[in-house]
């Protein structure tokens, strides 16, 4: 596999090669994996009793500087080559080992050979489309009848601290056509019986330190793009100051459990249905091991 690469928003026309690491996102085109297991770290509606089948791709087309899987998305760390017949086998297993959807994280930059390999899997089991939400509206639609969750991170909804703290200034806007385009395809969500997501999508925002009025922002553009009821807003107080923030001190903080409160009764108030982190989730306990558990 070799194409000049313009599948993310950054469009950077890389040659991506099959084993070749190239572009922002710092990878070859065939997917590099970290680790593929059952996780709990999600939602309940994702998590639930048996776990999510987490696939977790190295690289990624966006720069956080806050990034907490920072070891695996700038394209470094352990990581195995999959072509799309062995990336089938590789979610069959997982549907096979009883976990309730497989969760494809971060594989925007992958979009392709992971839409091959899910057309031969023929899932039993939700995909859950896990990402930053920096995605093309062209690219997602190559997954369109293929991924029955979408659960994107709003991260920005102003384009000064999105180019500061992701290089991405363009950051709102795109989000906003990429999570407007998975609400087309998957439509309002439907929960089963058993509390779990079946289809629709679930909009996450991570709250920052000193961004109140950003998940403000975040929980606006919920409440007034889509119906009443039609999505889910995961409101995220696990952050956790990474190494290497020198540059931006404001980062150099968790977010105190007032702040959370007042979000969390905003989110009510504007009558968002999903679910809010405590800020005592804020350990760094929620990052898996990136050590190819999975994978041999």
């Amino acid at each position: 596999m070799a194409f000049l690469c313009t599948d993310c928003p950054r469009r950077c026309g890389a040659a991506r090669r099959d084993s070749e690491s190239a572009g922002v996102c710092a990878s070859p085109a065939l997917p590099r994996i970290s680790r593929a297991a059952p996780h709990f770290g999600e939602e309940p509606c994702i998590s639930g009793t048996r776990g999510s089948g987490a696939v977790f791709f190295t690289g990624c087309s966006l720069r956080c500087v806050f990034c907490q899987n920072r070891e695996i998305s700038r394209g470094g760390g352990q990581g195995r080559l999959f072509r799309p017949e062995e990336l089938r086998d590789l979610l069959l297993r997982l549907q096979d080992q009883g976990v309730h959807n497989i969760n494809l994280v971060t594989g925007t930059h992958y979009v392709r050979p992971v839409a091959e390999a899910l057309r031969l899997a023929r899932l039993e089991i939700p995909v859950v489309w896990n990402s930053s939400g920096y995605e093309r509206v062209e690219s997602l639609r190559l997954l369109e009848g293929l991924v029955q969750i979408y659960m994107p991170d709003y991260k920005y909804a102003k384009p000064e601290p999105a180019g500061r703290y992701s290089a991405a200034p363009d950051y709102p806007q795109t989000a906003r056509a990429a999570i407007r385009e998975m609400y087309r395809q998957a439509g309002p969500y439907r929960m089963g019986e058993d509390g779990l997501l079946r289809s629709g999508v679930l909009i996450r925002h991570l709250i920052l330190p000193g961004q109140e009025m950003a998940a403000m922002d975040a929980m606006d553009f919920a409440a007034e793009s889509f119906p009443e009821g039609s999505v889910l807003f995961s409101l995220m107080a696990q952050y956790t100051p990474m190494p290497g923030l020198e540059a931006f001190p404001e980062l150099q903080r968790r977010v105190d459990g007032e702040t959370v409160e007042n979000l969390r009764h905003y989110m009510a108030r504007l009558g968002l249905e999903g679910w809010w982190q405590e800020p005592d989730s804020a350990t760094g306990e929620l990052i898996p091991a990136f050590d190819l558990t999975g994978l041999v």
